[in-house]
Formats: C-alpha cells, sequence, structure tokens
C-alpha cells in the first residue's frame, strides 16, 4: 500500500475523530488522509471504538488501511500517562471496558459544570453533550460550549481560566492505573503503546511499564523534542519495543498538530504487525498447551 511511485510511504497512528474530541467525522479522517497520501491511519479516539467501523468503510473504498485503535488515560502512580491501544482485534470485549470509562466521563463533565455554575459562568451539562454529540465527552467539549456561549475568548483562555489542572473549575479523572490500561489493550488482543511521553519518556519511568506488559512507546509527536526522539529510540531498541508515531491529529488545519506532519514510515506499521502475529501465535501455542495437559 504505496504512494505515488518513487515516493515513501507514511502513516499516521495517531487521529481523533468526532467520535471522542475530534472536529472531524471518521470517514472525513479518512478522506484527509487520502488527501495527504497516506498509506494507513490509526484512528485512537478516546475512550472510544464509535468511529471504527466507519472509518474502516472509508477506507476500503479510498484504499487506505485504517488501524483500529483507541487512547486510554491511565495513572502510573500520580503520573497521567495516555497509552494508544493499536491493532485491536475483540470490539466487543474492549467495548464493555469502554463503557464504564465514558461513565466516568461524563460524569466528570456534570462535575465540572456543576463547578462553573457555582463560579457564575452559565453553561448547562446538555450544551457540553451537544457539543460531543454522542461521542466520549471531554474538556474540549466543554471548552467549545463556554466559546458558544461567549465565556471565554478562545480554548487557551478556557483552559487557563477554568479546565486546566489549577483552573477554577478544575475536576481531576478518575484514575485507571496503567496496568490496568494494558491489559485491556491486550484483552482487546493488541498492543499497548505509551503516547506522547515527551520529556518524561526515561528509562526510571518507562522500565517498570515495560515490566507491566507495555509493548511500545511513541517516538514522534508534534510535542516531542529532536532530543526526546533520539532519546526514546535508544530506550526502546533497549527495551525491545516497538516504536510509534503520529500527528495527535483532531481535524485542525491549523497548529502543530497537522495530519501526516511527523512523516511515519511505513515500516514502523510493519514492524508492529509483526509483533501483533508474534503474540497471536504466541497465545495459539499457549493455549493449545494447556489443552494437551
Amino acid at each position: 500500500m504505496s504512494a505515488d511511485a518513487g515516493r515513501p510511504a507514511f502513516v499516521d497512528l495517531h487521529t481523533h475523530s468526532t467520535a471522542s474530541d475530534g472536529v472531524l467525522p471518521p470517514e472525513r479522517v479518512v478522506e484527509a488522509a487520502k488527501r495527504c497520501n497516506l498509506a494507513a491511519i490509526a484512528l485512537t479516539d478516546h475512550d472510544s471504538i464509535a468511529g471504527l467501523e466507519a472509518a474502516r468503510a472509508a477506507g476500503e473504498s479510498a484504499g487506505i488501511r485504517v488501524v483500529t485503535g483507541c487512547e486510554l488515560s491511565a495513572f502510573d502512580d500520580d503520573h497521567e500517562v495516555h497509552l494508544l491501544a493499536l491493532h485491536l482485534t475483540h470490539l466487543e470485549r474492549l467495548e464493555q471496558r469502554l463503557a464504564d470509562l465514558r461513565d466516568k466521563r461524563h460524569d466528570r463533565a456534570r462535575q465540572i459544570v456543576e463547578k462553573l455554575n457555582s463560579l457564575g459562568v452559565e453553561v448547562t451539562l446538555d450544551e457540553v453533550l451537544r457539543q460531543a454529540n454522542g461521542g466520549a465527552v471531554g474538556r474540549p467539549h466543554v471548552a467549545r460550549a463556554l466559546l458558544a456561549r461567549g465565556a471565554v475568548h478562545d480554548f487557551k483562555d478556557a483552559f487557563a481560566r477554568y479546565l486546566g489542572s489549577g483552573g477554577a473549575a478544575f475536576v481531576p479523572k478518575a484514575k485507571l492505573s496503567v496496568e490496568e490500561a494494558i491489559q485491556i489493550a491486550h484483552e482487546a488482543g493488541g498492543l499497548a503503546i505509551w503516547a506522547h511521553p515527551a520529556e518524561g519518556g526515561r528509562r526510571e519511568r518507562l522500565e517498570p511499564l515495560v515490566n507491566a506488559g507495555l509493548d511500545g512507546v511513541e517516538v514522534r509527536h508534534p510535542s516531542h523534542t529532536p532530543e526526546d526522539v533520539k532519546r526514546l529510540e535508544a530506550l526502546a531498541e533497549f527495551f525491545g519495543l516497538v516504536i510509534s508515531g503520529g500527528s495527535d491529529w483532531h481535524g485542525s488545519s491549523e497548529g502543530p498538530r497537522k495530519l501526516g506532519i511527523m512523516n511515519v514510515p511505513l515500516s514502523w506499521l510493519e514492524t508492529q504487525d509483526a509483533r501483533v502475529a508474534s503474540a497471536a501465535s504466541s497465545s495459539v501455542q499457549q493455549h493449545g498447551s494447556r489443552l494437551g495437559t
């Protein structure tokens, strides 16, 4: 699955749609990938796989491979860790786990709205949910509702004054342990990839995650410096992890997070495919061994 003849094939393994906090529906994310001449994308909505069916159908029509994924928010002690669960196969099993996470997101949004109201900011939970449009609700939807109300100047203002850590209406996330998040990815037949670790991606933090079953690390991301990339590549090689990368694109045509901007080579995806196949083969062998005992 290649780009134009003579041009290298690139992929983007971190994108979002309206199934969570992106601004484009899944099929339009795929259309954008086609325009960017990408060979494949991973749709990785927050705590949601609702967009995968539409994205895969659009991908088949467009000749774009869609890697099934989602992004999970977890905690390693007091450190928030985002995990990309990629190459998912047991979607029905995963959906049962994600439904609980989305319920917690809804409750968090309700608490944020209540705090905003107590501060004299007029916004309703229904307005926030309309911004989510049936997707997994998050703080960006609260920000959009505030912007629609004229209560803030822009997203930056919304997070600085109200929604960011330390903001007047901040509500912390319900804590999913990183071990649980890795288990969720594995139960769904996928790989667990540490998303955008940036400066925090150092051996002392990575090694315990590897011991918990982490499969890989996102090396290329708009938030990473050249030093981050070099360090993460070296750590991935040392620990035998697969590497990944993506734009973390939410649909905006502005800013550093533009679809395909990280120039992630197709070979990285092929290496992930090989790891998935190896894990599946190992699982079959173990199952057969148990049956034979």
